[in-house]
This record gives structure tokens, C-alpha cells and sequence, in this order.
């Protein structure tokens, strides 16, 4: 086994660390989600908590972890006769991102519990993280099943597993901590708001921070049991440390002020539900007992603030996380006072001190978004509809990036046909989770039994194989693994022209609040995204695919427009990127969302070009979907037969909210058909 990197060597991180050491004092707080940046020492301080923990006393032999003075009555190892307990390390499980259900909850062994009616259950991952620490990297990537099943069993503190009416039930009570790089994509607020805490860390920008932290890692790489052994004395010290707090814990004192203080925040702030007002009091209660006080004073109600509010103010996924600290203080400073036996609640610390674990009262600055832009939103050419010229690569008559506009619920823009891509909640799909449309030989393990397929297998062979009671003989050649039919995520790929036409008569603003619909979409719908535009003389390709729908929104809005309309190239770099994307992920299909008015102005022969580039898309059958945003009184319907060049289909602005006249829900179509559902 590798020496873990020691937990105290960490250099700066204070409120990562700070977060961890809180939930090591309080599991009740309810773990940790991790945000930032590649190289910042994520995992590596995950990791090393868990070396870090006090050990657990377990049931010798139980491979539920159950706890000797209070085992689960209905664990499948028990029940547990009453014995000394064995001591062993915390818990480490690490869940990752391409696991299967049974891999994370169990599997029971189907052939056994119809043959024999046993119940032979392998243990997973929830299992083996019971008492302990559950940690996913990359959480964000995890599989919407998987999200499920976590959902569940940090609500009910349980695991259960169900395969055609034979059910295993355990304890799965741990603590979760996840870690993610937003530009990776935003977590489902189901799953967000079931992390007690949130830290965002960013690497250090003061070089002598940075020489120590090249120099510590060198040093550990080169020796580790020595580096570790350096270390072993801070170690200690902090282990010893959470033992006390975790001990003083149950006499630490929450009065009405610190109580009132708390709800007063969060009502400030409009957090959602009851949760965080919960986890700032155990948060709160946590640090005063790792500052080794037995009262809660505003210093911890201020702090518990700053780590358990963030992600929860989030809005939308587009939303940067985040707390208004002088708020904060306003709110504090409002609802302090003495509670009912007259201590001070409010008066001691305003948070710019250091802070419990001996890092900074607070986090840093937090990232309240991109300056406004609203003195050069939805700015257009003063003239007419007509085009600027524009030199290579479309500087001249380039204009100021427009403001989007409120964004709204869109139509569903499906791909047609059944795919086998990524779960998700786009396209119809074969997949592991959805309703039962048949059944096949199972190709592996089986994970999904067909019942009634099953016993039509084995039926005819009962006598052949001396049946002579009441159960059924079964074989492995008869079971039958049952097709079920869900939804997939897909690849939407926004090509959106923002050539000088596009900005005429204001339209921009309305562009980008369409698209920015859309995408709010297929964040909701599990897809992957990307964005290409092209003006003046050529196309660019703004964001590759990416599961960062939020980057895709941040790039929309800076989009500058202006120049000429070089159609062609737009379509030919959406191509390429197909392409490439094809070969990295075949088993997910595209769908093209082209945003024009469909004029084609840019280098020779501009239409005809146009239209041999679209009639490629048409060839592969490509689904796509043409957003007509000509306007005005005279429309030349350039869009629509650009979308039957494509072999897709064509919408208005209008035409794409999903409360309008024109229905509810319309399938983009590949080459050659169209239907309206």
C-alpha cells in the first residue's frame, strides 16, 4: 500500500482543508464539494484525510462495517451476536466515474435466487463506504443512474437492492466528498444541494507558495515514508485534535442568537428549502468545537456562512457561485444581540481574523461573474438592414457584443430513431434504465432479468431435466436480459452566424437569448455542447464539445458581431468538428442547431458553396435544425431552404418556445424527411 501524501504538509488551501477537518469533527455536516481548477491538490487532500481519521470499531468479519454497540438489525451479514469490536482505518471508497449500478450498489446473483431461492448479494461500493469516506472525482461527469442512486442513499442513510422481487437492504451512512472542475460542466442542483459544504480553491499566485509546494512534492515523490515521517508529528497533533473536538462536540451550546443569526442569513440570501439553515447550525456547532469552545459565536455563524451558502444561491447553471460578504456582515450585524441567558452573540469577531483551524477567517473574494455590459447591449448598425464591409477576418465593422435576452423553455428538439449513446434525457435510446421493450440473451453478466422471457425459456425443458417439485429448473442458457428503451444525451452543436445582417434591426439580443434557451436545455437534458460561429471571412470554432454548458453561455456573451456572411465556412468547420467528434465518441449522435437568417454573402459563389456544404450534413444524415431569425415585413425564406439542403427542419424565434401555437414537441429530422409532432 503507497503512503498517502500527509494531510498537514498541504500548503495554503486553508478553507479546503478547513471544510475537510469539519467534516472529520461532524459527519452530520454532510461532506464536501470540492471546486476548481486542474493541479490545486483536490484529490490529494481527499486522500489524505482518511489517513488522517481516528480508526472505526467494526464487527469482526461483517462486510457492512456495522458498528458492535449498535449493528444493523437488518444487515445481510447479521444478526450479529454481541462481541468485541476489531479496529481498523476509515474508509476509503472512490467511486468512479464509469462505474455500473451493480458496481456501486451490489448485484445479487439472479440464477441462484430463481434456482435455489438464496439470496447470494456482492456487496458494492455504498457498502464498503458505510462509516467511512465515499469520494468521487469528477463528480460532475457521473452518470445521471448514479446520481440517482447517491440521491437515495444519502437521503435514507440506506442502499436497497431490488431484482424481480428478491430485495437486499443496508446501512450506507457516509460521508460524501466530491471534487470537479466546473469547466467541466455544472452538477445537478439535486446532488449539489445534498453537499454540506462547497470550497473553491485556485492555485497560488504568490511564487514562494508555489516553490513550496514544487519543493514538498519533489521531496515526497523521491521518499515518501521519509517525507511521511517528517510529518508524522503534525499528524498526530491533528488527529489528537479531532478526537477532542469530536469529544467536546455533544456540550457545545447553540443559543437563540446564533440560532436567529443563522435563519435570518439564509433567509437573506433566499436560499431554497431548510438544508442550509441545518448544516450552518452543525456547521457552526462543528467549528466551535474544533476552536475548543463550548458556545457558538457569530465568527462561526459568519464562517459556516461562507462554506455552506455558495451553491446554493445558484439560480441557474449559468450562475457563478458565490456570496456577497457585506451582505453577510449587514445581516450578521442586524440579527446579532444576546440570547436568552445574556452571553454575547454577536459582538465577538467579524471574520477578518484568523480563523478556527488556523487558516483565514473567510474565503477569498468570491467570483461574482463578468462585468455588465449593459452600455453596449443590443447596439446595431444605425443604417439600414444592409452588411458592413469587412477586411479578413471581420475587423472592420465589427460591432460591441449584445446583451442576451430573458431566456425561456424551449421546444424539445429531438434526434430521430433509437440510439445507444450516454444516458441522458434527449433522444430516445437503448438503455440500462427505462421501460421494458423486450428481451435477448443476456452478453455478459446480466444485470436486468426479463421474468416472464425467462420462464418461456426454461418451460419446455422442465421434464428433460427431472423437475419434480413445486420451483422451476433453471439454467444460465435461459435467462434473458431485458432491453429496455430510455433516453440518451446528444452532442448539440450551435453554429450561429454573427455576421453584420444578424446584428441589423436589433436582433442579436434575441439570438443570443434563443440560443441561451437552448442551451439551459441541454443542460437540463444531460448534452454535450459546442459552438461555432462565423462572420466576416471565416468561421471559428468559439467552444469544442464540452459537458460545460455554462462555458458555452459565458462565450455567447462576449460574441462580437459584424462583417459578411460566409455561410459555407461555418458549415464545412461544423463538419470538421463533427468529424473528430465522431471518432472520439461514435456512440453519441449530433444534432446541428444552425441560427441564421440564412443569407450567404462571403466569398465566391457564396449560395451555390452554401448549398453543397449543407447537402453533406444531408448525405450523413445529420440531424439538424435551421433557427430562421430573418425579421421584417418582407422575408425571403433564405433559412427554409437552407434547412432542406440540410434535410432538417426550420423554426422561428417564435416558433422555438414551447408555449407557442405550433406545438409542443418537434423531432429534427435526418436527410430527406420532416415530421411535426
Amino acid at each position: 500500500m503507497s503512503t498517502p501524501y500527509p494531510f498537514t504538509a498541504v500548503v495554503g488551501q486553508d478553507d479546503l482543508r478547513l471544510a475537510l477537518l469539519l467534516n472529520a469533527v461532524s459527519p452530520r455536516v454532510g461532506g464536501v464539494l470540492v471546486r476548481g481548477e486542474k493541479g490545486t491538490a483536490k484529490s490529494t487532500a481527499v486522500r489524505a484525510l482518511a489517513a488522517l481519521m481516528p480508526e472505526t470499531e467494526v464487527v469482526p468479519g461483517c462486510r457492512f462495517s456495522c458498528d458492535p454497540a449498535a449493528p444493523d438489525p437488518s444487515c445481510p451479514d447479521g444478526p450479529h451476536e454481541s462481541r468485541p469490536g476489531a479496529r481498523r482505518p476509515t474508509a476509503l471508497v472512490e467511486l468512479p466515474v464509469g462505474a455500473s449500478e451493480d458496481r456501486l450498489v451490489g448485484a445479487l446473483d439472479i440464477e441462484r435466487a430463481l434456482a435455489e431461492g438464496v439470496k447470494a448479494f456482492e456487496p458494492g461500493l455504498l457498502a464498503g463506504a458505510h462509516r467511512g469516506i465515499l469520494y468521487v472525482d469528477e463528480v460532475n461527469l457521473l452518470n445521471d443512474h448514479l446520481v440517482d442512486l447517491l440521491l437515495d442513499a444519502a437521503a435514507m442513510g440506506a442502499s436497497y437492492v431490488e431484482r424481480e422481487g428478491v430485495s437486499v437492504r443496508h446501512a450506507a451512512r457516509f460521508l460524501l466528498v466530491g471534487t470537479m472542475n466546473p469547466e467541466e460542466g455544472e452538477l445537478r442542483p439535486q446532488l449539489l444541494d445534498r453537499f454540506g459544504l462547497t470550497v473553491e480553491v485556485k492555485a497560488s499566485r504568490e511564487p514562494d507558495q508555489r516553490v513550496e509546494v514544487v519543493r514538498r512534492r519533489l521531496a515526497y515523490d523521491d521518499a515518501p515514508e521519509e517525507f511521511a515521517a517528517r510529518w508524522a508529528g503534525e499528524e498526530a497533533a491533528v488527529r489528537q485534535r479531532i478526537m477532542a473536538a469530536r469529544e467536546l462536540l455533544p456540550s457545545v451550546r447553540l443559543g437563540d442568537a446564533a440560532l436567529r443569526q443563522i435563519a435570518a442569513t439564509c433567509a437573506a440570501f433566499e436560499v431554497d428549502g431548510m438544508r442550509a439553515d441545518i448544516v450552518m447550525a452543525r456547521t457552526a456547532t462543528a467549528l466551535a468545537a474544533w476552536a475548543g469552545r463550548t458556545d457558538v459565536l457569530a465568527e462561526d455563524v459568519r464562517q459556516a456562512a461562507l462554506l455552506a451558502l455558495p451553491h446554493r444561491r445558484r439560480r441557474n447553471p449559468f450562475d457563478a457561485p458565490g456570496l456577497d460578504e457585506d451582505k453577510l456582515d449587514e445581516t450578521l450585524a442586524q440579527f446579532g444581540g444576546q440570547d436568552g441567558d445574556g452571553d454575547e452573540a454577536g459582538d465577538d469577531g467579524d471574520g477578518d481574523g484568523p480563523g478556527p483551524g488556523g487558516g483565514p477567517g473567510g474565503q477569498p473574494e468570491p467570483d461574482d461573474g463578468p462585468p455588465g455590459d449593459g452600455d453596449v447591449a443590443g447596439r446595431s448598425e444605425a443604417d439600414e438592414a444592409g452588411e458592413p464591409q469587412a477586411g479578413p477576418g471581420g475587423g472592420a465593422g465589427e460591432q460591441a457584443p449584445a446583451r442576451a435576452s430573458e431566456p425561456f423553455r424551449t421546444k424539445v428538439l429531438s434526434v430521430p430513431g433509437i440510439g445507444e449513446g450516454a444516458a441522458g434525457r434527449r433522444s430516445r435510446a437503448r438503455t440500462d434504465r427505462g421501460r421494458t421493450t423486450g428481451a435477448r440473451r443476456p452478453r455478459g453478466a446480466l444485470t436486468k432479468l426479463h421474468l416472464a422471457a425467462t420462464v418461456q425459456a426454461a418451460a419446455p425443458h422442465q421434464r428433460v431435466r427431472g423437475r419434480s417439485g413445486p420451483g422451476l429448473v433453471v439454467r444460465r442458457d435461459d435467462l434473458r436480459q431485458a432491453v429496455r428503451e430510455g433516453h440518451e444525451s446528444n452532442l448539440v452543436l450551435f453554429v450561429v452566424d454573427a455576421s453584420g445582417s444578424m446584428a441589423a434591426r436589433q436582433r442579436m439580443s434575441a439570438v443570443k437569448g434563443a440560443v441561451l434557451s437552448l442551451l439551459l436545455d441541454a443542460y437540463q437534458r444531460r448534452d454535450k455542447v459546442g459552438l461555432v460561429t462565423f462572420r466576416g471571412a471565416a468561421a471559428e470554432v468559439v467552444l469544442p464539445p464540452t459537458s460545460s454548458v455554462d462555458a458555452a453561455a459565458a462565450r455567447l456573451e462576449s460574441l462580437p458581431t459584424g462583417g459578411r456572411t460566409p455561410l459555407a465556412a461555418g458549415l464545412l468547420k461544423a463538419h470538421d468538428v463533427l468529424r473528430v467528434e465522431r471518432l472520439r465518441d461514435p456512440a453519441r449522435r449530433p444534432l446541428v442547431v444552425m441560427v441564421t437568417d440564412g443569407r450567404a454573402t462571403g466569398g465566391p459563389e457564396p449560395v451555390a458553396l452554401a448549398g453543397r456544404a449543407a447537402r453533406l450534413f444531408a448525405a450523413e444524415g445529420t440531424a439538424s435544425v435551421v433557427v430562421d431569425c430573418e425579421a421584417g415585413p418582407v422575408r425571403l425564406g433564405l433559412a427554409g431552404q437552407l434547412a432542406g439542403e440540410l434535410g432538417g427542419t426550420a423554426v422561428t424565434l417564435d416558433e422555438l418556445r414551447a408555449d407557442s401555437i405550433a406545438g409542443l414537441v418537434r423531432d429534427v429530422q435526418g436527410a430527406g424527411t420532416r415530421r411535426v409532432a
